[in-house]
Parts: C-alpha cells; sequence; structure tokens
C-alpha cells in the first residue's frame, strides 16, 4: 500500500540522528527568567506584576486582553527584578520582558485537577485558556481560539501532528516515546472539547518506534487511528497533513474547521493533559538542542523564559565557531541575535549551524527553470510571485494567492539561483497588509 502523502515537497536531509537516541532530561532551573510579555499570536497579555512582586511558580503575571489571547504564569518562584525591553525573535523589535529572579525552590500555584470524562466542554475550553496553552509546534496560536469555533461549526476529527518534518527536530518524537500516555489523554481530552468523535495522530515514517509506541498506547481506543506518513517536508504544514491524513482540501482562505477538522501540535496535547488532569499551567516546554555546531545534542524540558545560552552551555557548547544560532527548525527559524534571548512558547528548538567551509554563492537571476512550482506544497507559482512582489505589484501578487503560501521555504531550497522567495514574500505580506489598513 502507497504511503500516505500530499503532492509537491521536498526532501531536505533529515538529520534527525544527531538528537533523536537523547533522552528526554529536565534542565536545572535558571536562576534568572526572562518572559516575553507577548508569546502568543495575537494580542500580548496585560501585565498584571511589577518590580519587588513576589510570585510563585504558575501564578499568573499577565491576564488575557482580548479573545485571541492567553495569560502568561511565572515558570519560576522569585522576585520580580525589573521589566524591559528584549528584540523579540519573531517580530524583530523590542517588546516588554518580565524579569524573574528565582529566590527559592518551586512553591507551585496550581488549578484544580480535572477529570476530564466528566467534565463539560465549557469547562475545558476555559481550562486550556486558563493554562495559557498555545500550539507548541511553533506557531503558538491560541489553542482556545481553535476550539471556539467548534461551537458554531462542529468538528467531526481532532488530528495530532507528529510528523515533526523539520530536519533536526526530535522534541515530538521523544514526547511519543516517553510521554505517550500524555498525547494520547491530551488527543482525548481535546476530541472531547471539540466534540468530535474520531482523532487520528499522523507520524512521519522515519519515526517506526513512535508510530508502534502510539499504536500501543491508543490500542484500547477504537476512535483513534495511529497513521504513518510519507516523510517528506513539509508534511507536518497543517493543510499538508489533514489532506495526506483525510484527503479533505482546506478551502483556499479557509481554515480546518471549514471541513470540521482540529489540528494540535505533539507538545500541545501533553500540555493539555498536565493541564486538565495535573492542574499545571503553561511555565515548560521541550526543546531540541542540536546541530553540528554543538558539542552533545539534548531533548530537554525547560522553562520558560531560560536564556538561550544556558540551553547551550547544558549541552556541552559550542563545537568550533559557530555560523548562527536558530530558534526552531533551518527550514523556518528565525536567527538569533542573541543567545540571552530566552525561550518562548514557541521555541521548539535551539539549532547550533557552525561556519560553513565554503561560502553560500549570491543569489542569480530567476532561470524560469519551475522547480519551485514543482514542490510548492501550495500549488502556487512562486518563480512569478517572487517577480511580481519585487516589482511592488502586490495586488496582483495576492490575486496569484500570495497569502495561500505558508512560507515553508521549499521554493527557496531548491532554487538554483538561490534565491530566497519567503523573505520576499514575509515583506510583500507586510507592505500590502500596511497599506490596506491605512485606507
Amino acid at each position: 500500500m502507497a504511503v500516505l502523502t500530499f503532492p509537491g515537497g521536498i526532501h531536505p536531509p533529515e538529520m534527525k540522528e544527531l538528537s533523536q537516541s537523547a533522552p528526554l532530561e529536565r534542565m536545572p532551573l535558571p536562576k534568572m527568567v526572562y518572559c516575553f510579555v507577548h508569546q502568543n499570536l495575537g494580542a500580548p497579555p496585560k501585565i498584571l506584576c511589577e518590580p519587588g512582586d513576589t510570585v510563585k511558580t504558575g501564578q499568573i503575571i499577565a491576564e488575557p486582553s482580548g479573545k485571541v489571547s492567553v495569560p502568561l504564569h511565572a515558570p519560576v518562584t522569585g522576585t520580580v527584578k525589573e521589566i524591559i525591553k528584549m528584540m523579540h525573535p519573531a517580530q524583530k523589535k523590542k517588546l516588554d520582558v518580565i524579569v524573574i529572579e528565582r529566590t527559592a525552590k518551586d512553591e507551585w500555584q496550581l488549578m484544580p485537577s480535572m477529570d476530564f470524562t466528566t467534565a463539560g466542554r465549557e469547562e475545558l475550553y476555559q481550562r486550556v485558556l486558563d493554562a495559557g496553552i498555545v500550539g507548541l509546534g511553533g506557531a503558538a496560536f491560541p489553542t482556545h481560539v481553535k476550539y471556539t469555533s467548534t461551537l458554531v461549526k462542529p468538528a467531526d476529527l481532532v488530528i495530532i501532528n507528529g510528523a515533526e518534518c523539520e530536519p533536526y527536530l526530535t522534541i515530538d518524537h521523544r514526547f511519543m516515546l516517553e510521554k505517550g500516555e500524555e498525547v494520547l489523554n491530551g488527543l482525548q481530552i481535546l476530541m472531547k472539547l471539540a466534540g468530535a468523535k474520531k482523532g487520528i495522530i499522523g507520524i512521519e515514517t522515519n519515526k517506526p518506534d513512535a508510530i508502534e509506541n502510539m499504536r500501543k498506547m491508543a490500542s484500547h481506543d477504537d476512535h483513534i487511528d495511529v497513521v504513518g506518513v510519507k516523510t517528506k517536508y513539509p508534511q507536518g504544514a497543517e493543510k499538508q497533513l489533514i489532506y495526506t491524513t483525510t484527503r479533505r482540501k482546506v478551502p483556499v482562505g479557509g481554515l480546518p474547521i471549514d471541513i470540521g477538522v482540529v489540528m494540535n501540535n505533539v507538545g500541545t496535547a501533553v500540555a493539555t493533559s498536565q493541564a486538565v488532569t495535573k492542574g499545571i499551567p503553561l511555565v515548560e516546554r521541550g526543546v531540541t538542542i542540536t546541530g553540528e555546531g554543538i558539542n552533545n545534542p539534548k531533548n530537554v524540558l525547560v522553562r520558560i523564559g531560560t536564556p538561550v545560552s544556558e540551553l547551550i552551555q547544558y549541552a556541552g557548547g559550542y563545537k568550533g565557531e559557530p555560523e548562527k544560532v536558530v530558534a526552531g527548525g533551518p527550514m523556518t527559524g528565525p536567527a538569533l541575535s542573541s543567545t540571552e534571548t530566552p525561550v518562548m512558547k514557541s521555541t521548539s528548538g535551539i539549532l547550533v549551524l557552525p561556519k560553513p567551509e565554503k561560502q553560500p554563492r549570491p543569489a542569480k537571476p530567476c532561470i524560469n527553470c519551475n522547480q519551485c512550482v514543482e514542490v510548492c506544497p501550495m500549488a502556487l507559482e512562486p518563480n512569478f510571485l517572487v517577480k511580481l512582489c519585487e516589482a511592488k505589484k502586490y495586488d496582483e501578487a495576492v490575486e496569484m494567492n500570495l497569502f495561500s503560501c505558508i512560507e515553508c521555504g521549499a521554493c527557496a531550497y531548491i532554487c538554483p539561483a538561490r534565491i530566497d522567495h519567503v523573505k520576499t514574500y514575509q515583506l510583500a505580506k507586510r507592505v500590502y497588509s500596511t497599506l490596506k489598513g491605512r485606507k
């Protein structure tokens, strides 16, 4: 039987072997944490603390400021030292950061534990919101917002994304091996929250041990299937994994709920399980520390707000001189301007890349080879789109579905002219949105 997949895509070197056998380790509590207030897509929460305040682990230090917003919780027990501005790695501007000095071991401020089998959907919805849970695959979209729509448009299916298609990253793989019960429990909770009768866990076939373990975990639940999908980038992109596992297509400009589907990451499922069954808010996440430029690649559980420099030190430090440090994977993760940048809810990995032996060739004019068209998972025409964007013909680019681009980087990866399509698209989207907002 053919392995399930989607049209287009690429096969970059996987590089999973660097860290896939490294078991989960819990990092020591940091002495100081730096908590960006804005860690979710949507509106940043409103700061509730001020310098000099004492806080407990799990205490809310910033409250939601709108419907698309989540609270922020103290990741350690200590004293609020100051509120400063730091360069946000994704937004590329200085934003508020709450600095907490740890003064004691954890004194937890937990939420009451819940039995999800007897809890109502509204209770579960409120718990996911109160716990500050966002998409932990890197998008950081507030999880509760995805389920708001299921009250209006019914969902019949919840998919857990275990593809982990980005090269190098292995934290989801380790979660499925070592926290499989919580992954399954999180899916069952999310199914009830969505009112869905069916659940799927989609895992790339380069993780046979994870597929085997999750099938064993789900063997007693007839409503959940564990599906092996072809190892191909970007298999873990939302629209691609939905099509791969269901053959349903999300309409252009639409959302998964339009076809009765909600999707969440493996880490999000674990966080949901912990929030409901143990009352633990999102103050810690799993991170892969990897790359040819690090001495001892690891998979760690680390408190949000821990400086990246401490993760690098914990993994044995640099192996030689690094070229750059990336937050996330090499295809979509932003390069960090400083390793004092803290771990955020969206930080799935820290990738240290060494300096290459040869400097990369500069970009050249497009030769219209059409390779980018062949690999685009959204069936776009990247060669024409990039030219329209460079010519500032934004209206025409939008007509050619510029905003359908998922910024996976497949076009830039395959391009023999070394054109960085994604950076051009990102700029064009920002400029177009700004111009439309002024009208």
